[in-house]
């Protein structure tokens, strides 16, 4: 089950469960915009603040696909209204309540894991986001070590993933027309690169596979790096007077 999987990284996570041969029950706020073409996949559209919705629409999915292996949590509140209200039941109390409605519902043997991507918004601030997104992400990674704890005698595997900007399908002309934007990306990123939606969803492949069979409660940051430095070293290395400020460390060096 994947929840916000009609597009960007959650669309990849469920396009990368359906190669790693796995039917694929998805909940989105809208249908998806391009079908998955495929019968391997069904779509569920869900407003995840109706908690009435939500639970029937959970007790449907698992009377026709039956118990799960891997569950996805992807969604974030992009409705109408109050930010703070719609970004806790959307990314928090959804949550809880589909992990709670599922957590017995697992299959009986085999890899069985639950893997919520947040955001490194968890534990730095992002100016472009509202105080609900930081507050969602921060508590949705703590949400995940919880019912690691809670979750680990049913063999059930919790992880979470801290990610960055990365490249969604959706976004990608708009990257490739904005080339001073993906250029100074790909110079603050250490990897020289800007991340794939497909590379997120590669993470939560592993996270929900045996390779992981022994990892729970974590929270992995993919960010290609770019969180592991200084602040003001980076502000330095990306700045138009980056060559200047150079010189006067150098000088105050000698």
């Amino acid at each position: 089950m994947v929840v916000g999987g009609t597009r960007g990284i959650g669309r990849a996570v469920v396009q990368r469960f359906l190669s790693d041969g796995f039917k694929v029950s998805v909940i989105g706020r809208r249908p998806p915009m391009t079908p998955f073409g495929t019968t391997m996949v069904r779509c569920w559209s869900v407003d995840l603040r109706d908690t009435a919705a939500v639970a029937g629409s959970v007790s449907a999915i698992l009377k026709v696909g039956g118990p799960l292996s891997r569950l996805a949590c992807l969604q974030r509140f992009r409705g109408d209204g109050d930010d703070w209200d719609g970004e806790m039941a959307t990314t928090l109390t959804a949550t809880r309540q589909i992990i709670d409605a599922t957590s017995g519902k697992f299959a009986c043997g085999g890899d069985r894991a639950i893997v919520v991507v947040s955001s490194i918004a968890d534990r730095f601030v992002a100016n472009e986001q509202p105080l609900s997104y930081h507050v969602a992400k921060a508590g949705l990674t703590q949400l995940a070590r919880y019912y690691a704890v809670a979750l680990g005698a049913q063999g059930i595997r919790v992880n979470a993933i801290s990610s960055g900007t990365v490249v969604k399908d959706e976004a990608r002309k708009f990257y490739r027309v904005q080339r001073a934007l993906r250029e100074l990306y790909e110079e603050m990123i250490p990897l020289g690169r800007m991340g794939t939606a497909a590379e997120i969803a590669s993470v939560v492949s592993f996270l929900c596979s045996r390779d992981a069979s022994f990892m729970t409660g974590q929270s992995l940051v993919v960010d290609g790096g770019v969180s592991l430095q200084w602040h003001e070293a980076l502000v330095r290395r990306t700045s138009p007077l980056k060559n200047l400020a150079v010189t006067r460390t150098t000088k105050r060096t000698k």
